[in-house]
Parts: C-alpha cells; structure tokens; sequence
C-alpha cells in the first residue's frame, strides 16, 4: 500500500469532519495535559513551558483540543493530507489557538520530526500504516527519555463488523460514500450493513462512513499482537485508558487476552506507552499534589455550574460539584502532602487515579 492511496483517501475525505463552530471544554482534555502525564508516569514536575508535543497523523481536529489542554506547550501537528492540514489549521484559528505548527508531510521522516519530545499522541494511526512495527520505532526514537507515547489501535473483535463490510465494499468496488448512501437507501431495515450503520457514532457523517468502510489500508489488533507490536520497540504499557480497562496493565492485558479467546467485541485498544519512564512518585515528606492544569477553570470559584469530565481513562468519572471543587482548589499550586489529613488522603487517592490530582516529587 502506497501513502499515495491513503494519501488520496484523506484529500477526498478529511477526518474528522467536525463542524469549525464544534468546541471543548479544557476540562474534557485533561487526560492530554503534559504536565499531568509527565508527573503521572515520572513522578516529577513539568512546566507546560518546557513541554514539547507531537501528534502523528493528527487529522482535522485533534490539534485544537491538544493545544486547549496545553496552551502554552510547543505542539507540532504532521498529517500527509493537505485537506486535513488545512482544517485542521482553519479549526484553531477560529478557536484562537496559537501555540503550534501544522505540517503537511510525513511524520516517520525526521527532517520533519526531529524531535525529541516529551510526549506524543499517535491516535488511530498505527494501525493504517504498511510497517505499523516500523511507525512506532520511528515515534519511540523521538521521544525524551520519560516520554510517554499515547496510541489507539483497532481491537480485532471490536472492529469485526466494520471490516466485514469493509471487505464487502472493496469486493464490490464500491469507491465513494454517495455508493455507500445509495445502498442504505436500498438496504432493509434488518440488513447487516443497515443494522451497523444505525448503531454506529462515526457512520453519521460521510468522513466517518468513509473512514469505517473505504480506507485502503487497516489493520487489526489482539492484544497479543498489540504487545508483540509494543514489544519491537523500547516501549513499555503504563496504562490502558479504553473502556473497562484495569489500572494494572499486567492484569488489563490477561483480561484482554480472555475477551480475545472468547472472540468477544470490546473496545479498540488505547494504551499510553513509555520510553524509561521513572513511575509514579512514592508517597513521602517530599511528595507533593498538583491539580491536573486542565481543570483549573472548571474547579475555580467564577465556574459555578457543575462539570463531569468526560471518560478519558476508560470509566465514567465523578461531577465536579461544589463540594469535589472546593477541595481541589487547594491544590491549584503545589501542596506538601504530609499536611493532609488521612481522610483528605484518602480522598485524594480517588483524584490521583481520574488523573484529576497527580503528585510529584519536590526538588
């Protein structure tokens, strides 16, 4: 497979197609905050500042959120389809965002991605590329040592319908959505094609039905195969974010393997992977908590309506009331942990694990 055919797939179909009044709530984008992410898995302090992001293959959206989360970090955004570049770019100027680069090229070439980085997000990309192997070398050798590498793949059973059709389509040679609208038209209400159509969020609009049934080139993943792939790079599983999943990667991915065995379909795969990540810091005299930076607006006193993150870590999070906000403020600067209460401990435990609150060791 050529990158000119994908190429060409996202040139007639940019994606995602996302109205450009379409906004977020920084508070959605808490589980793509540096500074939380790099305290999460290293145990240290990182200024957004210092904070260098890439996003391989970042389509027409994911750039604004990234830069809401982080708005004073240097993002770099690399996509080969001009289209994707282009509303991508239009996406963050009509929502002032500022603080990146968007580039139309290939990011495996590293005169365009030099790097290094501190993190990257290669969300729904891997698995389009021929040496999907080759890709994820290519992102680890540009990460910082502690860098953390975000990644969605589709999981084999997750995505067994989609593909079938997806064969189905190239068989018949069907090339374009107009085809794929033409025979919902014609299809009966309980025909496969129908019955997966109407269930699904991504076939409402045309980018999405043609990224589900016309992509050229798609790969699927077992979570053996998706370890196998991990595996021939230096990266390590920190945490599985997809849905249900178990905050120990070790027993996620035994969990996995058994849905695997039963062939049942779950979730695509969502991993963050790190390059010699130190871990999480230890609890001691020298500990100390941060709120995640994305929640600063949603937890301060001039926001008064309640706030319920959505699930970035694979579970339903708790609201934001009055109640949850006036104990994370005081955490809107650094606050030693050993002045806390046990029972203040113990609530902050539940926020470190949302990612709402991260510690980090003081220097």
């Amino acid at each position: 497979m050529s990158f000119s055919e994908v190429t060409g797939h996202y040139e007639r179909n940019p994606y995602p197609h996302y109205p450009l009044i379409a906004s977020v709530k920084r508070y959605d984008t808490y589980a793509m905050n540096l500074t939380a992410i790099w305290a999460r898995f290293n145990g240290e302090f990182l200024s957004e500042k210092e904070g260098k992001i890439l996003l391989a293959g970042c389509g027409a959206f994911a750039p604004y959120p990234m830069s809401l989360s982080n708005p004073k970090a240097e993002i770099t955004g690399v996509d080969l389809a001009a289209n994707n570049i282009r509303r991508a770019r239009l996406h963050c100027l009509l929502h002032g965002r500022f603080n990146l680069r968007l580039l139309k090229g290939d990011f495996l070439d590293q005169q365009v991605t030099p790097g290094p980085y501190h993190f990257i997000e290669a969300f729904g990309v891997l698995h389009h590329l021929d040496d999907p192997a080759a890709g994820l070398r290519a992102l680890e050798q540009r990460l910082l040592p502690g860098g953390v590498l975000r990644v969605m793949v589709y999981g084999r059973y997750a995505r067994q319908e989609a593909e079938s059709v997806r064969r189905a389509m190239r068989l018949l040679k069907v090339r374009d959505v107009a085809s794929i609208r033409q025979m919902l038209r014609k299809a009966v209400p309980e025909s496969r094609l129908r019955s997966y159509v109407e269930s699904s969020w991504e076939a409402k609009t045309d980018s999405g039905l043609a990224d589900l049934f016309l992509h050229p080139n798609v790969k699927t993943y077992r979570i053996d195969e998706f370890m196998e792939l991990a595996g021939q790079s230096g990266l390590k599983p920190l945490l599985f974010t997809h849905l249900d999943a178990l905050a120990d990667p070790e027993k996620e991915i035994i969990r996995l393997r058994e849905l695997n065995r039963c062939r049942q379909p779950r979730a695509n795969i969502i991993c963050y992977l790190g390059r010699d990540c130190k871990g999480l810091a230890s609890k001691s005299k020298e500990s100390f908590l941060l709120l995640n930076p994305a929640l600063r607006v949603a937890v301060s006193g001039l926001h008064l309506v309640a706030a319920t993150p959505i699930d970035r870590l694979g579970h339903a999070n708790r609201p934001l009331d009055s109640q949850a906000k006036r104990f994370l403020r005081r955490f809107l600067k650094p606050v030693r942990e050993t002045i806390l209460s046990s029972e203040e401990k113990q609530l902050a435990e539940i926020y470190l694990k949302e990612l709402f609150l991260v510690r980090f060791k003081g220097g």
